[in-house]
């Protein structure tokens, strides 16, 4: 069993917060804050980021499924609802087909049940070149901005700080297994398809890392969908009071 971090906040109901690339569990600490009122909220770092180590060079998202659902087992978490951000939501679709209805309900934040087109494999390639060159500080300096608007980035100052700040909190190893775990990663939309529980896509109409178009593209595949007006990949953070609603209508409805 690896050893994953977390921390948790709450009782009742148990929401999972899975955390995106170059992102560690603390960036849901505002909405675990809001949350842990009415819900058990746990917020992992997958291995790699933040506190929990990654013990091998490569990590498929089958893989990691099967690491979080013996994390799940080993904390007492069961009938979860999971919601994920970008990577987060990818985790949270290889969770769903392992477990499928052992989970309550899913989210998925800024995130696609598809695969990766061939434009976007060439781009992780060169990812992980410039990783491999240039180290974890240099990368995710350039990466994390690029992820909020650019004519809101000044206003969004303190956030992107944070933002990068934890980024570097991330191991070179990970990065660049993480970045071949979601070039690799299959297409997972049957498996939204057979699962019937409540299904959340939160999309950002200016999200330059997850299309627009691709979000509508699945959007009947989900129960609840909504787009986020001017926000780009990080709207937990652009929207915060917007966003924090709609997971909490989200969990309120998963619940009963």
């Amino acid at each position: 069993m690896s050893f994953v971090y977390f921390f948790e906040k709450g009782q009742g109901q148990p929401v999972v917060l899975i955390h995106g690339f170059c992102e560690i569990g603390a960036m849901w600490s505002d909405f675990a804050d809001e949350l842990s009122k009415d819900y058990r909220v746990i917020c992992p770092d997958l291995p790699g980021f933040g506190n929990s180590p990654l013990e091998q060079s490569q990590l498929s998202l089958e893989e990691l499924a099967v690491m979080l659902e013996e994390w799940m087992e080993e904390n007492g978490i069961s009938e979860p609802i999971v919601i994920g951000h970008s990577l987060g939501g990818y985790v949270t679709l290889a969770l769903l087909e392992l477990m499928q209805q052992k989970l309550k309900a899913v989210g998925l934040f800024h995130s696609t049940a598809f695969a990766d087109d061939a434009d976007k494999k060439q781009m992780r390639n060169r990812a992980i070149t410039f990783l491999k060159k240039n180290g974890v500080d240099k990368f995710v300096t350039s990466f994390v901005p690029q992820l909020f608007p650019e004519d809101r980035r000044n206003e969004l100052s303190t956030a992107i700080e944070t933002a990068v700040e934890q980024a570097k909190e991330s191991s070179l190893e990970g990065l660049i297994a993480f970045t071949e775990a979601m070039r690799d990663r299959k297409d997972r939309t049957q498996v939204l398809e057979h699962f019937h529980g409540p299904k959340l896509l939160i999309a950002g109409t200016e999200d330059g890392s997850v299309k627009l178009a691709a979000s509508r593209a699945q959007s009947h595949l989900f129960t609840d969908y909504f787009e986020l007006e001017n926000t780009g990949h990080m709207g937990m953070f652009e929207r915060k009071g917007e966003t924090l609603a709609l997971v909490k209508n989200f969990c309120q409805k998963a619940s009963f």
